[in-house]
């Protein structure tokens, strides 16, 4: 199996063992005291690049820190790397393929090669495809089988089919056009029978997002909607409301989705880095071509960022450092990760699978088991909405939690009041958790409230916040298709810079696989067509749903 991406096990190099030594040195330094003994410690710990400003200034941290963990990227040769994925080399190296998500929205058109094929005038060609069949639907001049044009689309995916589309969607609200989105992801038949009750039949159109069109989840509903579809409209109405995202034509053909009507995919992009592909056709529906086209450039921009930008200026590597320098170092399990807008509400759970599936691996590039710790676990929630649900736990509980903080200067409706309110609480959060309140500051408070010395000594401990908790602040201008396409774009390289210092292969998932195999001999099991061996637990399970 060829190895285009470098081979390192990063506890070996020279850095690693310094910062290990290095974090005894400072642990007990409380992270406020930092800017005391570094008067320009802002220079190294704040960004400005486009509309973001980016501030890591409140962690765990100094110069030597930063310096540190720059000399690892250049001992696991992550800027090799990066060229390595860029230039279209196969560094998904498990299932031969390249990696070039980052192709599809190039802000430039210099030549992308894979097996010494451009691929940009492909790309080029088919998003024009995608933007006039879009523009037809929005418009519409496409009809549906008695003679109406489109309002709702149907998005039949699941995974990278599914999350990504649907949390941009969501994310860009503000900028939709007239037509009513939805989503059906789960083979739960609930779930898709909650989205068919109420859609009108003649003017929906079903988008089925599956690259081999194999996929059980999608091909389930997808089949159950099609035979809905049916017990209403002709056989030859397929072709007017059902198109597809595939690369199988001879099976979108059979299902009855025209070849015209099939919008292709590329093996080098993987299912969680898809949105930019055609599998953001429900994306170009909901917002038109021209906001889709500003989500890729603001992607494309902060490409151009990240493969440019030295490592002590560039915004994914430093992030990443972090989370390396928290889970290897400091015993920190999960990160959490705080959008200060209902918009992107649904943005941890849609890097939940670009992070978890991506590195959430034991064994390295070398095909033995680590011997350190990868992947973080991600999870969140849109503020102010988490600051009443569990950010008891972020600000007094055990556990070390890393928080990213997103906000944005400019609401999209005028509502000055309350955009101001938001973002006292989005920056006295992280001023909280760094600085947190000493028994001398909660006594006092307590005092200055009338309450008697004696409650004062037995409520003071619970009152104090030992504060020294790691927050990175990402404040942005405001949320447009641009801003919204390269801040998943920075999250998409962090993902990348991590899974290169760990020396595994983000690109790949053969873990999601051994389940589904499983629930098709169980399947079978359930279905009387035959009888598997399994363990005791898994047999009393089957023998349950049997009995129901």
């Amino acid at each position: 199996m060829p190895k285009p991406l470098p081979d390192t096990n990063p506890t070996s190099c020279t850095s690693w063992k310094a910062l290990t030594h290095h974090k005894k040195s400072i642990e007990s330094i409380p992270i406020k005291a930092f800017f005391a003994k570094e008067p320009n410690r802002l220079d190294y710990t704040t960004f400005s690049w486009e509309e973001f400003y980016v501030d890591t200034s409140k962690n765990r941290w100094d110069k030597k820190t930063f310096d540190l963990l720059l000399q690892l990227c250049d001992e696991l040769q992550l800027k090799k790397a990066i060229d390595a994925q860029f230039s279209g080399e196969k560094i998904n190296a498990t299932e031969d393929r390249a990696v070039l998500h980052t192709a599809l929205r190039k802000v430039e058109s210099s030549p992308v090669y894979v097996d010494a094929e451009n691929v940009i005038p492909e790309i080029k060609k088919v998003q024009e495809k995608m933007y006039a069949f879009c523009d037809k639907i929005i418009s519409g001049e496409w009809k549906g089988y008695t003679g109406k044009p489109i309002t709702h689309i149907v998005n039949i995916g699941i995974g990278g089919s599914d999350l990504g589309p649907a949390m941009v969607v969501e994310a860009l609200e503000h900028y939709k056009n007239h037509l009513q989105l939805h989503f059906i992801s789960n083979v739960e038949g609930d779930h898709h029978q909650e989205i068919v009750k109420d859609i009108p039949l003649e003017t929906t159109l079903f988008v089925i997002v599956s690259k081999t069109f194999t996929t059980q989840e999608t091909l389930s509903n997808a089949n159950s909607i099609r035979q809905w579809f049916l017990k209403k409209a002709p056989e030859n109405a397929i072709s007017k409301h059902f198109v597809a995202v595939s690369t199988n034509i001879e099976k979108t053909a059979a299902f009855g989705i025209a070849a015209e009507n099939t919008f292709p995919m590329n093996d080098w992009v993987g299912g969680r880095f898809s949105l930019w592909s055609t599998v953001g056709l429900s994306i170009a529906l909901a917002v038109g071509p021209s906001h889709f086209k500003n989500l890729l450039e603001g992607a494309g921009k902060m490409d151009q960022h990240f493969k440019e930008t030295p490592f002590e200026k560039n915004i994914p590597v430093v992030l990443a450092l972090l989370s390396i320098w928290y889970n290897n170092f400091w015993g920190a399990e999960s990160e959490a990760l705080i959008p200060y807008t209902q918009y992107l509400r649904n943005l941890p759970a849609y890097l939940q699978q670009g992070i978890m599936e991506s590195n959430g691996k034991s064994v390295g590039r070398d095909g033995k088991r680590v011997n350190y710790e990868t992947g973080t676990i991600i999870w969140g929630a849109s503020g102010t909405n988490a600051q009443h649900a569990f950010f008891q736990l972020i600000h007094q509980g055990t556990k070390l939690i890393p928080t990213d903080f997103i906000g944005f200067k400019k609401e999209l409706k005028k509502n000055p009041d309350h955009q101001q309110k938001l973002l006292a609480n989005f920056i006295a959060q992280t001023e909280a958790l760094m600085n947190g309140k000493t028994e001398e500051e909660a006594a006092l408070e307590l005092k200055h409230s009338g309450v008697s010395q004696t409650d004062i000594d037995q409520l003071v401990p619970f009152k104090v916040f030992e504060g020294n908790k790691p927050t990175n602040t990402l404040l942005i201008d405001q949320l447009t298709p641009k801003t919204l396409g390269a801040l998943i774009a920075l999250y998409e390289h962090k993902i990348f810079v991590q899974g290169v210092i760990w020396n595994i292969y983000s690109y790949d998932q053969w873990g999601v696989e051994l389940g589904k195999q499983l629930a098709n001999v169980i399947l079978s099991d359930l279905a009387g067509t035959a009888v598997h061996q399994h363990d005791p637990s898994t047999t009393a399970l089957v023998k349950q749903l049997k009995l129901k």
